[in-house]
């Protein structure tokens, strides 16, 4: 059972394999549609695809009209549904990839764990990766039978954004560090493109996601990352992961499992929804 990585030369090895499942998570925030037509144009042999938006996301909005963040968690049956319909069930060796180091496709690893599927792993280095392992792709699509995936006891941990906003008060012991995954300008207030409203939450501290990655755009060592965290983060189960809304926090969540620095949470709404209310503190520059 593969949790966390799998690489170009393991998963070659699986193609075709009844219990594998490859998804296809490859998206562009800026331009929606890219990921499907780059699926479109050519995927890794028996790949479905799997949208961040329409998939992979739930409704903006809850049952009272409040702001959720721009990819809030899908309904849990909704998630299972979606799940099923790519042919994914208990004993299923789910397999995630996309073209961007892992920045959409930890997003699917960490809501099947939130669903208690721990048999899934991403595809380290991706899609050049896998080009770059003599591998080909393809355009063909085989649709797979209905998976049973059934529901199980989270391996995840999240937090909603009433707890970080009471997070914001608490000192010594109590309190619980917040690691946002957004590049370092954003995460200063500097780029007004992506984040209207810069800035951060107070006391958060930045992680940029890729920072994760070596130079070949793969997962560093379990053992660089075990150091380059311990520098950040003093107790993993206390620490928060956030990022523009919820999807790059996933990647750092994805860091610390490889590094065995277990338990911390997601808050799944993160700046998005942080900021979309204006009595909520923001904070600006570096920490």
């Amino acid at each position: 059972m593969l949790t966390t990585l799998v690489s170009a030369t393991q998963l070659a090895a699986h193609l075709g394999d009844a219990d594998w499942r490859i998804i296809d998570c490859r998206h562009d925030l800026m331009n929606p549609e890219a990921g499907r037509i780059a699926y479109q144009a050519g995927h890794i042999p028996g790949a479905l695809f799997a949208n961040l938006d329409q998939d992979l996301s739930g409704t903006k909005t809850d049952e009272q009209g409040i702001f959720q963040g721009r990819h809030p968690l899908p309904r849990t049956e909704d998630l299972l549904q979606v799940m099923r319909n790519l042919g994914i069930s208990d004993r299923t060796q789910v397999i995630a990839y996309d073209a961007h180091g892992g920045m959409f496709a930890a997003r699917l690893w960490w809501l099947l764990r939130s669903i208690g599927h721990a048999s899934v792993a991403v595809l380290d280095g991706g899609v050049p990766a896998w080009i770059a392992a003599g591998q080909g792709l393809i355009t063909e699509v085989l649709p797979p039978a209905l998976g049973s995936l059934s529901l199980r006891s989270a391996l995840t941990a999240q937090v909603d954004v009433q707890a970080v906003l009471a997070n914001l008060n608490q000192t010594g012991v109590g309190a619980r560090q917040v690691i946002d995954a957004r590049a370092p300008d954003r995460f200063r207030g500097e780029n007004e493109s992506i984040d209207p409203i810069g800035g951060h939450i107070p006391g958060a501290r930045n992680r940029f996601f890729k920072d994760n990655l070596d130079a070949n755009g793969c997962f560093k060592t379990a053992e660089q990352l075990r150091e380059e965290w311990q520098s950040v983060i003093v107790q993993p189960e206390q620490a928060i992961m956030q990022c523009g809304s919820g999807v790059t926090a996933c990647h750092n969540l994805l860091a610390l499992e490889i590094a065995g620095l277990k338990g911390a949470a997601l808050y799944p709404g993160s700046w998005s929804q942080w900021c979309a209310d204006p009595t909520r503190p923001v904070a600006r520059g570096e920490f």
